[in-house]
Order: C-alpha cells, then sequence, then structure tokens
C-alpha cells in the first residue's frame, strides 16, 4: 500500500470484527430478505444432498433385480419421477432466491454509493487539491461495483457452498464412518492448503487494487492534459510512466495467475485420489454397489464446493479490499464542517469583515498574516497585489472553502463559522478564471438542472449579462450541446455563461477572481457592460490584475506577501504614490 494513499486517504487495514460490524449496518435494514434467501438456500442445499441417494438406491435395486425387469422398471420410473420434481423445484427456488439478493443487494450498493457520493461533495476545496481525481472516481464507480457482487453473488455461493460441504459430509459419515473417516484426512490437506493459498492471494489482491488505481489516477490526469503533452512533445516520457504503472499491474496479475494455476490443480489431484481410495476402501469394506456410486456422487459434490470457494476468493477478497478502501474514504473527515448550533440565514445584507485573519494551507508557511479590513453593503471592492500576495486565499475563505487558522471573518457581524455553509455559498455567487461547463445543454448549465426558472427568466438573465449576443447565434440556442468542459465554446463565452448562471441563482455577494482575463477584446467590452450592471445586485469583491478594470471600486486593498499595506479608492491610491503607484505606472508604460 502506497504512502501517498496511506496519507491522502488514511489508508489501514481494518480488522474483520470491525468490517463486519460496519457492512452491517447496510445489511441490516434488508434482513428480512436475507433471510428468506437463506431459507431458500438452506432447502436447494437439502435438495442437492439427499438428490444422490436417489442413484444409491437405483444402483442397490439394479444389482438385486437384474432378474425382475418388471419390478426394475417400475422403480427407475418412480426414482426418475422424484428426482426430475426436486430437481424441479430446486429451479425454481433458485431463481427466486437469485431474485431477492439482487434486488436487496442493488438496494444496499445504491445507498453506500450516494454515501460515498455524498461524503465526497461535503469535502473541503484542500482536501480535493491533494487527493487524486482518478482514485476518487476508482472508489466511487469500481470498488462499490465489487461491493455489488459481495452482497449479490459472492456471499451467496460461499454460503451455499459452506452448507453443501457440511451436508456432503454428514450425508457420507451417515452412509459409512468407516470410509469417512479415512477421507477425513483429505478434508484436512483441503483446507490446510485453501487456509495458505488465502493467505497468500490477499496480499496479492490488495497490491493489485493499489495498482489498479494508481493506473486509473495517472491515466485521469493524462488524458486531461494531453493537450498539453502533445504540445510539449511528452508522449515517450508519459507512455514511459504509463508502461511502469502497467507493468506493475501486469506482474501482480501474473503472480494471481500463477497462485489459481498451482492452487486449482493440486485441489483436482486431491479429488482423483479421494475416488481412487473410495473405489478401493469401499470395495474392502465390502460396501454395496449403490454405497460406492453415492460415494462416488458426494466426493464431487464435495470437492467442487471447495473449488467454487477458491474461485470466490478473487471476488471475496476483491470486495474486501474495495471495502476496506470505501471505508477508508468514509473515515475521511471533511475539514470544514458546520457547527452543531449553525445558523442558517436566508439573506445577506453584504458587509464583510476580516479581523486579524490567519491563514496558512500548510503548519504556519502563513498565506495570510493579521489581515483586517471592512466592506460594506453593496460596495464594490478590488484585491490587488502580485501573484502569491494572497488575493484568491482571501475569496476562498469568504466561502469557507478553508478554516483559518486565527482571528475571524464575519458576514452580517455573524462569525461564518456559526453560518451553515449551504446557506452561506448559496448567497456568494462565484465567477472564476477557469469556468467549468458541464456537458449537456447551455440551458442546463445556466439553471444547473434546476427546473424552477422559466424561459422567461433565462432569457432576461442571459440579455442581462450580454450573454444573449451569442447564444441567439446558436443553431438551438439555450438547446445547444455544450461537450466535456465546454470546449466548444471560447473562454469569452464560457465566462458569460459563468454570469449567466451566477446572476440567476440570486446572489447577494459576488466574487470575481481574474474573470477578465485571457479575454479577447470584443467579448471583454460586454463583459465589463455585464461588470457594472452587476454591481447593483450586491456586495462585489474583484480580483483583477489589469487595474484598468477596477478603476471605479468603491475601495482598493492592496496585499503584498500576505499583508495589506495599502487601502482606498484609485485616486487616493495614486496620490499616495506606493505600491498601487508602483503597479499602475508599471502596467501604464507597459501599456
Amino acid at each position: 500500500m502506497s504512502e501517498d494513499n496511506e496519507k491522502l486517504f488514511g489508508d489501514k487495514k481494518i480488522p474483520s470484527r470491525i468490517m463486519i460490524k460496519r457492512l452491517w449496518r447496510y445489511i441490516g435494514p434488508e434482513w428480512k430478505s436475507f433471510a428468506l434467501a437463506l431459507l431458500l438456500i438452506l432447502i436447494n442445499v437439502g435438495f442437492d444432498v439427499i438428490l444422490p441417494l436417489f442413484f444409491r438406491n437405483f444402483t442397490n435395486v439394479l444389482a438385486d433385480t437384474l432378474k425382475d425387469n418388471s419390478v426394475l422398471l417400475s422403480y427407475v420410473i418412480g426414482l426418475s419421477i422424484g428426482y426430475f420434481s426436486l430437481s424441479f423445484v430446486s429451479q425454481i427456488m433458485i431463481y427466486f432466491e437469485g431474485m431477492i439478493l439482487q434486488k436487496a443487494g442493488q438496494r444496499i450498493v445504491y445507498k453506500l454509493r450516494m454515501e460515498v457520493f455524498e461524503h465526497i461533495e461535503n469535502m473541503s476545496q484542500n482536501q480535493f487539491t491533494i487527493m487524486p481525481v482518478g482514485s476518487l472516481v476508482t472508489r466511487v464507480a469500481n470498488y462499490t461495483t465489487a461491493m455489488s457482487d459481495l452482497f449479490t453473488n459472492v456471499v451467496v455461493t460461499l454460503l451455499r457452498n459452506i452448507l453443501t460441504i457440511i451436508g456432503v459430509y454428514g450425508i457420507m459419515f451417515y452412509l459409512s464412518w468407516k470410509l469417512s473417516l479415512i477421507l477425513t484426512g483429505f478434508v484436512v490437506v483441503v483446507f490446510v492448503v485453501s487456509f495458505i493459498f488465502r493467505k497468500v492471494i490477499t496480499k496479492i489482491f490488495r497490491k493489485e487494487r493499489q495498482y489498479t488505481s494508481d493506473l486509473n489516477t495517472l491515466l485521469n490526469e493524462d488524458l486531461s492534459g494531453m493537450k498539453v503533452i502533445q504540445i510539449f512533445n511528452q508522449e515517450e516520457r508519459k507512455e514511459k510512466e504509463f508502461n511502469v504503472k502497467n507493468n506493475l499491474l501486469r506482474k501482480t496479475k501474473f503472480q494471481a495467475l500463477m497462485a489459481f494455476a498451482l492452487y486449482r490443480p493440486f485441489i483436482n489431484f486431491l479429488h482423483y485420489s479421494a475416488l481412487a481410495v473410495t473405489f478401493i476402501v469401499g470395495i474392502k469394506l465390502d460396501l454395496r454397489a449403490g454405497e460406492i456410486v453415492a460415494f462416488y456422487m458426494y466426493i464431487s459434490r464435495f470437492f467442487n464446493p471447495v473449488q467454487n470457494i477458491a474461485d470466490q476468493l478473487n471476488h471475496i477478497q476483491k470486495a474486501a479490499t474495495s471495502s476496506e478502501r470505501l471505508f477508508n474514504l468514509l473515515d475521511v473527515q471533511p475539514e470544514v464542517l458546520d457547527k452543531p448550533d449553525a445558523v442558517h440565514i436566508d439573506n445577506f445584507i453584504g458587509k464583510i469583515e476580516f479581523r486579524h485573519v490567519w491563514f496558512a494551507y500548510e503548519k504556519e508557511d502563513w498565506i495570510l498574516k493579521d489581515v483586517s479590513f471592512v466592506i460594506e453593503p453593496k460596495q464594490t471592492v478590488a484585491f490587488v497585489g502580485a501573484t502569491g500576495a494572497g488575493k484568491t486565499t482571501i475569496l476562498s475563505l469568504i466561502v469557507r472553502n478553508y478554516e483559518i487558522q486565527k482571528g475571524q471573518i464575519l458576514i452580517d457581524d455573524i462569525d461564518i463559522a456559526d453560518i451553515e455553509i449551504q446557506s452561506l455559498r448559496k448567497a456568494v455567487g462565484q465567477m472564476l478564471q477557469d469556468v467549468f461547463l458541464f456537458t449537456g445543454t447551455v440551458r442546463s448549465n445556466i439553471t444547473l438542472h434546476d427546473e424552477e426558472f422559466s424561459d422567461e427568466e433565462i432569457n432576461n438573465v442571459c440579455s442581462y449579462v450580454n450573454a444573449d449576443k451569442f447564444i441567439n447565434k446558436l443553431e438551438k440556442g439555450l438547446d445547444e450541446e455544450v461537450i466535456e468542459r465546454g470546449e466548444n465554446f471560447s473562454q469569452g463565452q464560457r465566462q458569460l455563461l459563468s454570469f449567466a448562471r451566477t446572476v440567476l441563482h440570486k446572489p447577494q455577494i459576488l466574487i470575481l477572481d481574474e474573470a477578465t482575463a485571457n479575454i479577447d477584446t470584443e467579448t471583454e467590452k460586454l463583459i465589463q457592460e455585464s461588470l457594472e450592471k452587476m454591481k447593483s445586485i450586491g456586495t462585489m469583491l474583484v480580483v483583477a490584475h489589469r487595474l484598468s478594470t477596477i478603476q471605479k471600486a468603491d475601495q482598493i486593498i492592496v496585499l503584498n506577501h500576505g499583508e495589506v499595506i495599502e487601502k482606498g479608492t484609485h485616486q487616493s491610491l495614486l496620490r499616495q504614490k506606493g505600491y498601487y503607484y508602483k503597479l499602475y505606472l508599471l502596467q501604464f508604460h507597459n501599456d
């Protein structure tokens, strides 16, 4: 298990007792379904154990009545009808048993998958920054599928095989306890070898799951950045990286194949040896032909479940490892949580205050140092400073993407730590430089699939932020398809859609983080017009490197190395001839 996953997800081995206890939380509500399935399994195993006795009786009768064909024929017909009837009823029960378990298993996995996804949704931005997306996708998709197999197939098959082994050995002991005791040696060897095999295969499968997750993480990253890889001719280096991960996974899967390749033939060898012993010892013990035939069938019924259990070990270990990884993920606590007595606020006036705020992403490597300022309701405030000065960090702290180490952040004189995260973020509209569009339509990306918004509201908002200028030119208008990440739209068009999305959801506080960067001149004019209109919505916080875009701000806060060094309007800061003045002159001369 890699140190990275140990650090990121807290991946650790969970004791079987605790694992079963945690799984029971999901199985418990479905106990009636599992109890009914268990009853059907018991009946089916009983039928399966009884059926060879028909052949025992048939063989004995055949030996005793070779000269009386009429008696033999009537007995064979009776046995055939009984055998067919039991087999038919058994298959019907297997059908109902399978349906019951599949439905119960899918309900459990659905609940588990939803719980894992909701847990991920509640994680903080810092956790998403350090957790590989590929690993998260693997845990939500692949591992829950393995869990589904556990509830709907593995447990059932394992239980049926164990009950069959017990039932078969019991019947064998009833038919001939002497022969059964001799065959006990084979039973002991089978279980010892199976125990050793389980230990070996467990370690192999744990490595396999780790290497699969690592490969998915690398693949997700490389596919997302394929454009950059091709631009800088990094294909060969990336192939080597992929080959290393792929080779580790290949070797691990080969180890698993070798383990099964040794185990299965050995079990088969024991099976055939037991059959040979049955015939030799059975004859020496003067067993009737029917008993020997029954033993032959029961030995097959004994070793087949043992081999099935070995085959199921693959799925059992995958499911166990998957359960472990899922629970490890669920054990990762979100870094930002609501307090038990957090207050819900429907509407904010928009006053924002930082009181001696200190913040660091790592230990005491301070990004913000004793930052204090007050923003009055409806004000437009710009944050200016060099890269790494802490501008974007301030905006992230307002919506509690991270928790501060010292000080207070207040909105409307209420500490944001005392406000429900959901109501806080609902009141804040964020427009970032990197706009993310989901696969769907223009409409669904603006409404975020909220069907409460009418077409009239959507059109009005698009017109308000000037997004209608390009939407009306689209062949399908609001119903135009958006491909993955919105790659069929320009950066400026994506930004205007982001504005429309934000305004439609009626925020009281607006955050713009480099929203006008990397935009063509024509689109920038539309965005600037939109921003002027949006100032009337509520308090607006702006981060922009182009000082020309923030000259009309009510207040400009200048940051340097995480500290507030200047505050004021554009004109007052120019008169001070300080840091802001130098930045302005630098940009003015460059322009």
